[in-house]
C-alpha cells in the first residue's frame, strides 16, 4: 500500500486581490506535493480561503456591500490563482460557508472546552488589525506593527481564553523528539525559545459587536465569535470531514505518514505552537513538519496589500505565462529567507535557463532527430564514454535533487536539475551530429544514431525530473516524444524502451522575451 500524505498551504484572508506571496507558496506548496507523489506517495493537497477575519469585513464596510458578498467575489481571484499556476489541489476550503469548516470549528471547541483549557477573563492588549494578532509593547516596532508598520489598537473586553501555558512541556517535548519538525532549524530554534520563555495563555473568541456580527458564534454564547485564527487553523482537519466520518480523515490524517504544513514567517507562531497546542486538548494527531518561508520583497519591503506593494501573479501569468513564473519562484527565490523581485530578473532568468537552455535542448533533440532520421529514434549503436558521462550526470542529478526537495529545497533542486540540462547541452555540441550527418561511412552513421538516441533519453528523463516544479512544460516535452511521465524509465534504466519511438520536432518551447513586455 502508498504512503500517504497531507500537504497545506495556509489560507490567506480575502480581503482583496492575491499577490505574488501568495503566488510563491501555492507554487511551492504545489511543487512538494508533486514531488511527494513522484516519490509514489498518495498526497492531499489542501488550499483555501481565510474568510472571518475582521479584515474581511472592514473592506466591504469600505465598498458598502455586505461581508458575504465581498469574500464570494474575492474568493475567485484566489481560485482563479491556484489554477492559472497549475495546482494539483484535491479541495479548497472556505470557512465562511463550508459546512464541513463550520462543524469542524465548533466540534473541536467543545472538545478543548471540554479538557477544561477555556475560560473567560477580561483583557486589555494592542491589536493589529493587518495580522489579525494581539502584540506585546516589547514585540513592536518603534510603536508599530513589525509586519504592516501600523500602530495596533489598544482593545479592551471580555474574552474567553485557552489554557495554552498547559501544553508548554508537550509542545517542547514534540519539537525536540522531532515528532513535530519545523524546518529550517532557524525557525525551529525560534519556536523553542519562545515556548521556553514561558507560555500564557490566549484570547481565543472575540465580542461579537467588534467583529461586527461576521464570524463562527462561540457555541453556546451568541455574544461571542471565535477568534479568526482559532477558527481557521481548525480548516486543516476538517477539510478532510473529521466530524462525519469521512475515510479521507482516517488516510489522510490520522493514518498519514506525514502531514505537512507550508507556512510564511509571520505565521510560525499560530502553526508551530498554538495549533498543535489546541490539537492536543482536543485529542487529535499533530502535524508532522511545518516548513516555514520567507518573504518576497521589493526593494527590501515585504510585498503586502497593507503596504501597497503587491505585484499582481495573476497579471505576471497573463504576461509570461504559468511556467516563467513558476520557475522563477522555484529557481530563484530562497524557500527559507526573504528573496527580491523584480521583472528584469525574470526576465534574465526565463530567458538563460528555459529558452536558452532546456528550451533550446529540446529544439535540438527533437528536430534533428525529425531531420535525420525522419523521426524515429534510431538505436543506440555506439556508446561511449560521452554518453557514460552524460548518464552519470542524469544520475547525479536526480539523486542530487531528491535529497534537496526532501529538505525542501526547491530552489537546490533545481539548480541539480539544470546541470543536466548542461551537460546534455554540451553534449550535443561534443557530438556534433551536424557534422556527423554530413559524413558518408558507418562508423559516423552510428556515432549520429547514437547521439540523437541518448539526446532523445536525456530529454525524456527531463521530462520526468521536471513534473514536480514545470508539470505543464514537462508534459508538453513528452509530448513531442509520443510518451507521457507514467510510461518513463527510470534513470539507472534511461534509455528502455526508446528505440523506434516517434519524435515530433518541437515549436519554440520557451520563446525568449526579448525585453519586460508591458
Amino acid at each position: 500500500m502508498k504512503q500517504t500524505a497531507f500537504i497545506s498551504t495556509t489560507i490567506p484572508y480575502v480581503n482583496a486581490r492575491p499577490h505574488l506571496g501568495h503566488a510563491f507558496e501555492f507554487a511551492q506548496t504545489d511543487a512538494y506535493a508533486r514531488h511527494m507523489a513522484a516519490m509514489g506517495m498518495d498526497v492531499y493537497v489542501l488550499s483555501g480561503s481565510d474568510e472571518n477575519s475582521l479584515k474581511n469585513v472592514l473592506a466591504a464596510e469600505k465598498e458598502g456591500i455586505p461581508v458575504l458578498e465581498l469574500v464570494d467575489r474575492n474568493v475567485v481571484h484566489f481560485e482563479n490563482l491556484a489554477r492559472d499556476l497549475d495546482l494539483g489541489l484535491s479541495r479548497f476550503i472556505r470557512t465562511a460557508v463550508d459546512r464541513d469548516h463550520i462543524d469542524g470549528a465548533i466540534e473541536i471547541w467543545k472538545r478543548i472546552a471540554a479538557s477544561g483549557d477555556i475560560y473567560t477573563k477580561d483583557y486589555e492588549g494592542l491589536y493589529c488589525v493587518g495580522c489579525e494578532q494581539f502584540y506585546s509593547p516589547a514585540e513592536l516596532v518603534d510603536g508599530k506593527c513589525p509586519e504592516h508598520l501600523v500602530e495596533p489598537e489598544l482593545v479592551s473586553e471580555t474574552n474567553y481564553f485557552f489554557r495554552l501555558s498547559r501544553y508548554q512541556d508537550q509542545l517542547l517535548a514534540a519539537l525536540e523528539s522531532g515528532s513535530l519538525k519545523v524546518v529550517p532549524d532557524t525557525r525551529r530554534n525560534e519556536v523553542v525559545s519562545f515556548i521556553r520563555a514561558g507560555l500564557d495563555d490566549i484570547s481565543i473568541s472575540r465580542s461579537m459587536s467588534r467583529a461586527r456580527g461576521w464570524g463562527i458564534e462561540v457555541p453556546g454564547d451568541p455574544r461571542q465569535v471565535m477568534y479568526v485564527w482559532i477558527d481557521a487553523l481548525t480548516n486543516y482537519v476538517n477539510a478532510l470531514g473529521w466530524t462525519r466520518d469521512d475515510p479521507n480523515y482516517e488516510r489522510y490524517w490520522t493514518g498519514a505518514d506525514r502531514r505537512v504544513h507550508v507556512v510564511g514567517k509571520g505565521v510560525t507562531r499560530f502553526h508551530a505552537v498554538y495549533w498543535p497546542a489546541m490539537l492536543l486538548s482536543a485529542g487529535l494527531p499533530l502535524p508532522t513538519e511545518i516548513m516555514v518561508h520567507g518573504y518576497i520583497t521589493a526593494s527590501g519591503m515585504k510585498l503586502s496589500k497593507s503596504l501597497g506593494n503587491a505585484v499582481d501573479p495573476v497579471d505576471l501569468v497573463q504576461r509570461y505565462g504559468t511556467p516563467a513564473v513558476r520557475y522563477f519562484l522555484l529557481a530563484e527565490l530562497s524557500p527559507f529567507i526573504d528573496g527580491d523581485f523584480s521583472e528584469e530578473r525574470l526576465v534574465a532568468r526565463y530567458n538563460g535557463d528555459l529558452a536558452n537552455g532546456l528550451g533550446n535542448l529540446v529544439s535540438r533533440a527533437t528536430s534533428m532527430t525529425e531531420r535525420y532520421r525522419e523521426g524515429v529514434v534510431p538505436a543506440n549503436a555506439a556508446p561511449g564514454p560521452l554518453e557514460e558521462s552524460l548518464h552519470a550526470q542524469l544520475l547525479t542529478s536526480e539523486r542530487d535533487s531528491i535529497t534537496a526537495m526532501r529538505g525542501y529545497d526547491h530552489r537546490e533542486a533545481l539548480a541539480r536539475i539544470w546541470d543536466l540540462v548542461r551537460r546534455a547541452n554540451a553534449y550535443v555540441d561534443e557530438r556534433s551530429p551536424w557534422h556527423l550527418a554530413k559524413k558518408d561511412d558507418p562508423e559516423s552513421a552510428a556515432a549520429l544514431d547514437t547521439t540523437l538516441h541518448n539526446l532523445v533519453g536525456v530529454v525524456r528523463q527531463l521530462g520526468r525530473l521536471l513534473v514536480p516544479f514545470l508539470p505543464e512544460s514537462a508534459a508538453t516535452m513528452l509530448g513531442f516524444l509520443d510518451t507521457t511521465v507514467d510510461t518513463v524509465p527510470t534513470a539507472e534504466n534511461w534509455l528502455d524502451g526508446l528505440e523506434g519511438a516517434k519524435v515530433t520536432k518541437s515549436p519554440a518551447l520557451f520563446p525568449r522575451f526579448e525585453v519586460a513586455p508591458v
